[in-house]
Order: structure tokens, then sequence, then C-alpha cells
């Protein structure tokens, strides 16, 4: 299984992006509003067209906050993220290559960039829910695990 297999089963193939100059309130807003852990953040000065430059994260929010106090909300994106270290993946990678970058990078969400153009984003969560289905021989949509089915290796009592 790779990448581009994830990204077909998932609900949704709309990445939700924000650009560098917003505020750490403006992606706390995203976040909440679009109920996901993780924006992927573009430059609008130096590049155009579909180019991510770095992830924030729910994480990233919360130091900035607790670094900063209310101040931190008004803590631009850009200085939440290093530009020149952005890891990212291909939809071509393998599930083995998609941990070795999450575990080498301690990171739990990855660009998938193909041709030098954003086309998804995946997570630990996506990984991990990919493996359990090779493990189970049956691939679910990872809607149906949100959605709150049972999974098989559940106990019931």
């Amino acid at each position: 299984m790779n990448v581009s297999d994830i990204l077909r089963r998932k609900r949704s193939s709309r990445v939700v992006t924000i650009r560098m100059n917003e505020t750490v309130e403006t992606a706390a807003r995203l976040l909440r509003q679009e109920d996901i852990s993780a924006l992927v953040v573009k430059d609008v000065c130096r590049t155009e067209g579909n180019v991510a430059v770095g992830m924030v994260t729910e994480r990233d929010v919360v130091g900035a906050i607790a670094r900063h106090g209310g101040a931190g909300l008004a803590v631009k994106v850009a200085e939440l993220i290093s530009v020149q270290r952005l890891v990212s993946c291909r939809s071509s990678d393998s599930l083995d290559d998609v941990r070795r970058l999450m575990r080498e990078h301690h990171i739990r969400h990855l660009p998938v960039i193909d041709d030098h153009g954003l086309v998804g984003v995946i997570s630990m969560r996506d990984v991990g829910l990919a493996g359990l289905d090779l493990a189970d021989g049956d691939i679910p949509p990872p809607a149906a695990f949100a959605a709150g089915a049972p999974s098989r290796t559940a106990s019931r009592i």
C-alpha cells in the first residue's frame, strides 16, 4: 500500500491551508472549524500556485499561547514554522517510507507533494489505520472509524 491508496480512501480530498502571514488566532479558528489537527502553510510572498512551505499544528498553537499568553494569538504563523525544513512525501511513497519520515522527524502530519504541487495531507492516524486494515485483510474507509463504526478488534462487554 502507498500514500495514493490512503488519499483515495480519505473522506475528503480537500486540504485546508493557511498563509504564513496569518495569525495563530486564525490558525486556531480554522483547526476548530474544520475539525482537524494540522494546516498546510503556504507562502504568499515568494511563491505562486499550490506550494506548501510548512505545517502548523494544534501543538504549535498551544505552544505559542503557553509561551506568550494571550499575546500568542497575534503571533504570525510564519514564526511557528521552519520554511527550510518542510518534510513531505509523494503519493507514490510506501507506508514504510512515511512511517520512517514521521519517526525520524518526530511529526504526525505530512503534506503530499507531487510535481511541485500539493495533492493532500497524510497523518499518523491514516497510516496506522491502513496498517490495521492490511493486517485484517479488510480496508474500510477512515470515515467509518470517524463515524464511530466498531472495530473488529475491539472487545465487547
